[in-house]
């Protein structure tokens, strides 16, 4: 064997030792991995400890050494998922990285929060009192318009009741990020 030979096995077999070295567990902490769901997830059906899929959006990039290419699988858990409630409370949803190619990470979990009833319920609720007063003012004057306010707000409720969840939603396709720990 000539030394040529000897030494382009030997750079061979290093690069191969390296990568090797390089996977999940080499990754130091702090390192930003972004990926893109492939389906939605939502605070009314998702359950703690239900698993999601998606891939890597970018390549995990560790000392210039590339450890997981973009496109690769990823898998992780949902950590909290609390539904809406109907006049209050907006859902919630927390998700976290489990694995990247089938190796196990441990990551930040990316938490998303339904929006706010408060303007959505004020408008129901306060047009309602206004179209009751106005109806009751305009059949039994100011007597009818103290009933038809209670009345249209109590309408204005019920609509607001009816229509009112605001769930946290992670669409199919979401780019989400996450940091190693």
């Amino acid at each position: 064997m000539t030394f040529r030979r000897f030494l382009g096995f030997l750079l061979a077999a290093s690069s191969v030792f390296w990568a090797a070295q390089l996977s999940a567990e080499n990754i130091p902490a702090g390192t930003v991995v972004t990926v893109r769901t492939t389906s939605a997830i939502s605070s009314g059906t998702a359950h703690r400890g239900d698993t999601w899929e998606g891939v890597l959006q970018r390549n995990v990039v560790v000392n210039g050494k590339t450890v997981f290419r973009a496109g690769e699988p990823v898998r992780g858990k949902v950590s909290f998922a609390k539904s809406s409630g109907r006049l209050h409370a907006p859902g919630q949803l927390s998700l976290r990285l489990t694995s990247i190619h089938g190796e196990a990470v441990s990551t930040s979990r990316y938490s998303r929060k339904g929006k706010s009833h408060t303007k959505s319920n004020v408008v129901k609720i306060g047009g309602g009192t206004a179209a009751g007063a106005l109806i009751g003012g305009l059949a039994g004057g100011g007597k009818g318009a103290a009933i038809g306010s209670g009345v249209g707000a109590g309408a204005g409720t019920g609509v607001a009741a009816a229509t009112g969840k605001q769930e946290a939603v992670i669409g199919s396709e979401s780019v989400i990020t996450f940091r190693i720990r």
